[in-house]
Formats: structure tokens, C-alpha cells, sequence
């Protein structure tokens, strides 16, 4: 489903009970929500509407959990100011499989808004609308790809780089996953009946970048959380690394390699796209 800009919905996450080959995917959109409630009411990011959203779990959550969430809604957070500031938010966002997503919400309280935004459950559901819009698109992608198969994702990367004259694509998702990581973040997921249909896809940050390149986009860059996080403001490490004691540093180091952020721009060179990096 889309949501205009003056009306956000709250119901991103839902679809047919006669869905079951969708649950397990479904399954991730509650397991990462509670997960950055649970940040949240911890103090690692500030977010007044999760709490509206999403439940906060008796369970608490590790510290490596933790700190990987904080890196990944930071990295994306900026990326997506510097696409608003280049446009001067004369521009539209799809957030594909956006769940309890709260972007829009804290955009506004920035006085960042787009001139329009879209949140959408799964890709196929991108409505007719959009295929004759010309403004500058900022297409969102987190943990979404790697569930399509590879010529499913192919397929929307190609729609989306045909269908729009200036756009940029941010997608994170897993990343190294040939090692035996990366075998056992496969395997714990199929325990829980969630197949990584795109896994294939998510060998290297190279075969991240060729993708998006070899499906019609212009430039691509792709950075790991671990890179990432090595990159975040070392204020804001300070702060969030005080917060709790973590003993299992080399834990998260492994985590964040496999997992990474890409983005990819095409036209826009009068905006200069091309220039955001992180």
C-alpha cells in the first residue's frame, strides 16, 4: 500500500491470512521492529512514534543487536537527509517493504518532508501511479531484496532505473555471506521457516554494486556497517557505547561484515548525486 503525504498509515505490515509463503518474511518486519523499539527505549536513537507502533519486548536485547540497529537506521537516516538537501526536498521517497517504519515522522518533525512520500509492504504492490512521475525519486530498500528471488529484485532494480529520470536507490542488506558466517545466519533463518531467496546476491560488496550497475543504474557504491560504523560520529559512539557493557566486541565486528549499505544514483548530475557518499 502508498501513503500520501498528508495521510501516513499505520498498517505497513499487513496482508492475507492465505499468505503463508510470505510469513516468515512477514516474521522479520515484528522481529526488527521490536528490536529498535527495544534500542529506543534503551537510548541509542530518539524516536517519539515507535512507541505507537510497535511493543516493547520483555526480553532484552543484546548489545550487539543493539549497536547494529543504531549504525543502520544512522547510516540510512543520513543518507536519506543528503538525497532531501541536494533535491531541496523537491523530490518523492518509496519505502519499499517499510513495515513499522518511522521516517516519515521524524522527516517532518526536520522540516524535511518530500514532496511526496510512499510507504509500500512488498514491491509487487507499487502502484500505477508512479510510472509517469518525472520529480527526483529516493527509492528505500531495507532487508527486502535479499527475500525475492535474484530475477524478482533484477526486475524491480530495472522497472525502477527505466521508470525514473532522476533517481537514487538505497538498499541494505546482507552482505559476505559465502563464509561460514554467513552459512550460519542462512541456516538459523531456515530453522525459522525465512528462506534468503536472494542470497546469492549478497556474496560481496562488489556483487552488490555490479547489480545495481548491470540493472541500469548510473553509479553504486556499497560500504559495510562495521566501515560504517567506524564512520559514525565518535560523539555519538561515546554516548551509545556507555550506555551498555559489551564483551563480545569481535560478535559485532562479524555482524556488522554482513550486513552493508548500497546506493546507487542515476541522472541528477545538476544535483550532483553522484557526490553523496558516506
Amino acid at each position: 500500500m502508498a501513503t500520501s503525504l498528508r495521510r501516513p498509515s499505520f498498517s505497513t505490515c499487513s496482508s492475507s491470512p492465505t499468505d503463508t509463503d510470505d510469513e516468515g518474511v512477514r516474521g522479520t518486519c515484528e522481529d526488527a521492529s521490536i528490536c529498535k523499539r527495544f534500542a529506543v527505549s534503551v537510548g541509542y536513537w530518539q524516536d517519539p512514534y515507535i512507541q505507537h507502533l510497535v511493543r516493547l519486548s520483555k526480553e532484552r536485547k543484546a548489545p550487539e543487536i543493539n549497536r547494529g540497529y543504531f549504525a543502520r537506521v544512522h547510516g540510512v537516516s543520513q543518507l536519506i537527509k543528503a538525497f532531501l538537501r541536494k533535491t531541496e526536498c523537491n523530490c518523492q521517497i518509496l519505502n519499499l517493504g517499510a513495515g513499522m517504519d518511522t521516517t516519515f515522522w521524524r522527516l517532518k518533525d526536520e522540516d524535511l518532508l518530500p514532496s511526496k512520500y510512499f510507504e509500500i509492504d512488498f514491491p509487487m504492490i507499487v502502484t500505477r501511479k508512479l510510472h509517469s512521475i518525472k520529480l527526483p525519486t529516493l527509492l528505500i530498500a531495507e532487508c527486502v531484496l535479499v527475500y525475492m528471488a535474484p530475477e524478482q529484485s533484477t526486475n524491480l532494480l530495472k522497472w525502477a532505473a527505466k521508470s525514473f529520470e532522476t533517481a537514487m536507490f538505497i538498499n541494505y542488506e546482507q552482505v559476505n555471506m559465502d563464509d561460514r558466517f554467513g552459512q550460519i545466519m542462512i541456516e538459523n533463518l531456515r530453522r525459522r521457516q525465512c528462506d534468503l531467496a536472494g542470497v546469492e546476491t549478497c556474496k560481496s560488496l562488489e556483487s552488490q554494486k555490479e547489480r545495481l550497475l548491470s540493472s541500469g543504474w548510473e553509479s553504486a557504491s556499497a560500504i559495510d556497517m562495521m566501515e560504517l560504523y567506524s564512520k559514525l560520529p565518535r560523539a555519538e559512539v561515546s554516548r551509545i557505547e556507555s550506555l551498555e557493557f559489551l564483551d563480545e566486541m569481535e560478535l559485532l565486528e562479524q555482524l556488522m561484515q554482513h550486513y552493508c549499505l548500497c546506493w546507487a544514483t542515476k541522472g541528477g548530475s545538476e544535483l550532483g548525486l553522484k557526490e553523496i557518499t558516506y
